[in-house]
C-alpha cells in the first residue's frame, strides 16, 4: 500500500509550508527591530518565547494564505509531478504567500503610528484617499529600506523553494494512487481545519486577535505574538461592536451620566474655533511638560508655549483613539473609537448629537476645514453625517501650487485661508480645522528649510512649522473684529513618533494637549487632572451656556464636579481606563490588570491584590464599554425626550 502513497510530494509540500514559517519568523524579527523601543523586550529568550507562542497565529495565517496551494498540491491529478504542473504550483504559492507576507512589512513602519497590528480597517482609511499613487511613491522614497528588505526576503524565499524539487513520476496504479490520495486529502484537510481554528476542541471558538494576550504579561507583547496577515484575515467582515451586559445601568449613570444638562453659565454665543492638530503629541510642547524630569527635554512650540501662558491648559490629557478619523469623532462628537473606528463600523449613519447639532440649535454657522483632497480621511462623509453647513478642502482652496504633494495644502497658507473665510462668516460661527503638515514624510515648504530646529527626530521640524503657522494665524485673526468674541481650542488627533522614553510608555503614547484660549483671559491656568478628547464637546456646551439635555460620555473641564476625571482608550488589544490612583485594563470580557497611575508602561500588574478603588475603576470601565456599545448599536447617540 505504501508504494501508492505520494510520499515524495508530501515531503516537498511539508518543506514548502515550513519555509513559510521560517519567513514569518524573519518578518517577526524585522518587526521587532523596527519597533523595539515600543515593544520593550528584555532578552533574546523572551523574544523567542513570544515567537514560539506566535506559531499558532502564524499557522492560521499560513494555512489561509496557502489554502488554494494546498488544495491543488494534494488533489489526485495524474500530472501533479510534471514540470508544467509544478510550475503552476510555484506561481500559485508565491502569488498567495507574498501578498500576505507583504502586509507584515507594512507594520514595520505603520505600527509606530497606530501601536497595533494593521487590520482590515486600514482599507477604510485608504479608500478615502484620492492620491493613492502619489502617496505610494512617497512611501517608497521615504521607506525604501523596507521595500528593499521585502524583495530580498522574497528572492531568498523563491531561491530556497527551488532548491527542493519534485521528480516527475507516473503513478504505478491509478486506483491505488487515487485511494491513497483521498486518505491524504482527508488527513491534511483535518489538520488544516485544526490549524486555522487554533485547536480541535469543538467548545473553543476559532483564534482571534484578543487571544494573543493570553500569552503575554506586557500588553504590547501581544503584537509580537501576532502577525499582520492574521490580524487582517480575522477582521474581514467582522466588527468589534457587540453588546455586552456586565453591570447594572445604575453603574453607568453613577459613573458617567451619559445624558447631561449644564446650567453653570448664562447662554452666550461666542465664536468657537476648534483646531485638531495632526499628530501633535503632548511631548513636543514645553508648556505641557512643566518641570519635566525628561533628560534634555526640548520644546518645539514657542508660539503655543507663549499662548498657554494666557490660556487654560490640561497637562494630563489623552486621545481616545489612534487614527485621525478617531480624533474627529472623539473631539467633535464625543464618540471615541477603540479596536475599530466608529466611522468605519456599520453604525455611523445615524443621528448623532455633537457640537455641530447643539451649536446649530443656537444659531451657529458650522464649518469644517481640511487642506487635503476633499473626502480624505473620511472627514467629508462623517462631516455630512454630523451636519456641518460647509466643508472647505483642497478644492475650495483652489491653488495647487501650495499643495505639499502628499497630504494637502501646507498649514500656514491653509490657516490663512480659513481666517479669510471666517472674516466673511455670519456670526456666531463654529469652525473646526484639521491640520495636515505635521505628518510623515516630515518635510516643510522649501522656503522654510533650515528655519525650524531639526531636533532629534524628523517630526520636530514639522512641529516647528505648524507652530509657526498657528502664530501667523493668530497674528492675522487678532486684527479682526470677531477675534475678541471667540473661544479657541487646540488639541491633537493622536500622538506620533517620540524622542523620549517617557512617551514610548503605553499610556503616554496617546498623550495630547488640550488648550482653551479666551482673548479676555477669563479662563486661565494649568490643570493636572485627567482629561480626554471626549471632554471637549461638553466643555464647549458648558462654556456657551447650552442648557438642554445632551448625550456625552465626557465631562465639562470647566464645571463638572460630579464625574471623577478619567480617560479611556484602546491599545494592545485592550481598553485602558485611567481614574484616580490606578490604571485598569479590560479585554472586553474580563479585567486583565490593575496598575499604579504612575506605571505608564504597565509593567507591574497589581491584579493579585485588588483594593476597593481598583475594583471600582474596573467596574466603571466595564460600564463605559457597555453603554458605548449599546448606544451605538441601538442608535441612541442623540438625546430624545
Amino acid at each position: 500500500m505504501f508504494r501508492f502513497f505520494r510520499l515524495q510530494e508530501y515531503k516537498v509540500l511539508f518543506y514548502r509550508i515550513l519555509l513559510a514559517y521560517v519567513f514569518y519568523f524573519l518578518a517577526r524579527v524585522g518587526f521587532f527591530i523596527y519597533n523595539y523601543k515600543l515593544l520593550k523586550v528584555d532578552s533574546v529568550s523572551e523574544f523567542l518565547t513570544l515567537s514560539y507562542h506566535g506559531l499558532v497565529f502564524d499557522t492560521t495565517a499560513i494555512l489561509y494564505a496557502n489554502a488554494l496551494f494546498l488544495l491543488f498540491s494534494i488533489l489526485p491529478f495524474w500530472t501533479n509531478t510534471t514540470k508544467g504542473y509544478q510550475k503552476f504550483l510555484m506561481y500559485l504559492y508565491f502569488t498567495c504567500n507574498l501578498v500576505a507576507y507583504a502586509t507584515n512589512f507594512v507594520d514595520f513602519i505603520y505600527y509606530k503610528f497606530t501601536y497595533a497590528r494593521t487590520t482590515i480597517a486600514f482599507m477604510d482609511i485608504v479608500k478615502n484617499e484620492s492620491n493613492k499613487g502619489n502617496m505610494f511613491f512617497r512611501f517608497i522614497v521615504s521607506y525604501w529600506h523596507v521595500y528593499l528588505l521585502f524583495f530580498i526576503m522574497a528572492f531568498l524565499w523563491v531561491y530556497l523553494y527551488k532548491k527542493v524539487k519534485i521528480v516527475p513520476k507516473k503513478p504505478i496504479s491509478k486506483s491505488g494512487y487515487f485511494i491513497s490520495s483521498i486518505i491524504g486529502v482527508l488527513v491534511i484537510a483535518t489538520l488544516a481545519v485544526g490549524g486555522i481554528r487554533g485547536d480541535f476542541k469543538k467548545s473553543t471558538r476559532p483564534l482571534n486577535i484578543i487571544d494573543a494576550n493570553r500569552y503575554v504579561e506586557k500588553p504590547q507583547h501581544a503584537d509580537i505574538v501576532l502577525n499582520t496577515p492574521f490580524a487582517i484575515i480575522r477582521t474581514i467582515g467582522k466588527t468589534s461592536f457587540k453588546k455586552i451586559n456586565m453591570v447594572p445601568e445604575s453603574v453607568v449613570e453613577q459613573n458617567f451620566q451619559p445624558i447631561k444638562q449644564y446650567r453653570n453659565n448664562p447662554k452666550t454665543t461666542p465664536n468657537i474655533v476648534l483646531i485638531i492638530t495632526e499628530s501633535f503629541g503632548r511631548e513636543y510642547l514645553g508648556a505641557f511638560n512643566p518641570n519635566s524630569t525628561i533628560k534634555d527635554f526640548v520644546s518645539y512650540t514657542p508660539f503655543i508655549d507663549s499662548l498657554a501662558q494666557h490660556s487654560m491648559i490640561y497637562t494630563n490629557a489623552y486621545a481616545n483613539g489612534s487614527k485621525s478619523i478617531h480624533g474627529m469623532s472623539s473631539v467633535v462628537a464625543g464618540v471615541p473609537s477603540f479596536r475599530d473606528a466608529f466611522t468605519s463600523s456599520p453604525y455611523p449613519k445615524q443621528k448623532i448629537q455633537s457640537l455641530v447639532s447643539c451649536l446649530k440649535e443656537m444659531g451657529y454657522d458650522t464649518s469644517f476645514f481640511h487642506g487635503a483632497p476633499n473626502g480624505s480621511m473620511g472627514f467629508l462623509g462623517f462631516g455630512n453625517i454630523l451636519g456641518f453647513d460647509h466643508y472647505y478642502g483642497k478644492t475650495e482652496f483652489n491653488n495647487d501650487s501650495l499643495y505639499d504633494g502628499v497630504w494637502g495644502i501646507w498649514d500656514e497658507p491653509f490657516l490663512q485661508f480659513m481666517k479669510q473665510t471666517l472674516d466673511k462668516k455670519k456670526k456666531p460661527f463654529f469652525s473646526t480645522i484639521f491640520t495636515v503638515s505635521s505628518h510623515e514624510p516630515y518635510v516643510v515648504p522649501k522656503e522654510f528649510a533650515g528655519k525650524f530646529p531639526k531636533g532629534t527626530i524628523p517630526m520636530h521640524q514639522c512641529v516647528g512649522y505648524t507652530d509657526y503657522s498657528f502664530k501667523k494665524f493668530f497674528e492675522s485673526a487678532k486684527k479682526q473684529p470677531w477675534f475678541k468674541n471667540t473661544i479657541f481650542i487646540i488639541t491633537a488627533d493622536h500622538g506620533n513618533i517620540t524622542a523620549y522614553d517617557e512617551y514610548y510608555k503605553i499610556i503616554n503614547r496617546q498623550a495630547v494637549p488640550i488648550l482653551i484660549y479666551k482673548p479676555d483671559e477669563s479662563l486661565k491656568g494649568e490643570v493636572h487632572d485627567l482629561a480626554q478628547q471626549i471632554d471637549i464637546y461638553p466643555t464647549v456646551l458648558d462654556l456657551v451656556g447650552y442648557d438642554k439635555p445632551f448625550r456625552s460620555w465626557g465631562r465639562s473641564l470647566v464645571g463638572d464636579t460630579k464625574i471623577i476625571p478619567y480617560a479611556i482608550n484602546f491599545n494592545g488589544n485592550q481598553y485602558q481606563f485611567q481614574r484616580g490612583n490606578y490604571i485598569c485594563t479590560f479585554d472586553g470580557k474580563k479585567i486583565t490588570g490593575y496598575y499604579d497611575k504612575n506605571d505608564k508602561g504597565l509593567e507591574k500588574n497589581l491584579m493579585a491584590h485588588p483594593n476597593k478603588e481598583m475594583l471600582a475603576a474596573g467596574q466603571a470601565c466595564e460600564a463605559f464599554v457597555q453603554d458605548y456599545m449599546r448606544r451605538i448599536i441601538d442608535q441612541q447617540l442623540y438625546y430624545k425626550k
